[in-house]
């Protein structure tokens, strides 16, 4: 079993190589498949209270797995399709959104950083 990004990224590579299945790998096919998972992944969570959405039955939980693997598996491929490192831009992100969202000005809110006076 893969356990770091690059040897999955491999295994995917491998996966989608041995069907032949790049052909159908454009970003926008890959971004439309990858919003359908999440909207899989939401209705397991779809009308529960906040305090049922945290616990999941062992069959929820397995079934809510497959279904962040699958949207995971799809960021994954959209991700080598364009070559864009996700470690890279996700640390990217995460420092210009420290400065979106000063520890002093967003502790403990959740409005946008718009929002602050």
């Amino acid at each position: 079993m893969p356990d770091s990004l690059t040897e999955l990224k491999q295994k995917l590579q491998n996966f989608v190589d041995e069907r032949d299945w790049a052909q159908f790998h454009s970003p926008k096919n890959l971004a439309m498949a990858m919003i359908v998972e999440a909207a899989e992944l939401v209705e397991h969570f779809q009308w529960n209270t906040e305090s049922e959405s945290q616990i999941l039955s062992a069959e929820k939980r397995e079934q809510v797995g497959h279904e962040l693997a699958d949207t995971f598996v799809y960021l994954l491929r959209i991700s080598q399709v364009l070559d864009i490192d996700l470690i890279e831009v996700a640390n990217k992100k995460i420092a210009l959104n420290a400065l979106k969202y000063p520890v002093e000005k967003a502790r403990g809110k959740n409005n946008k950083y718009t929002d602050y006076q």
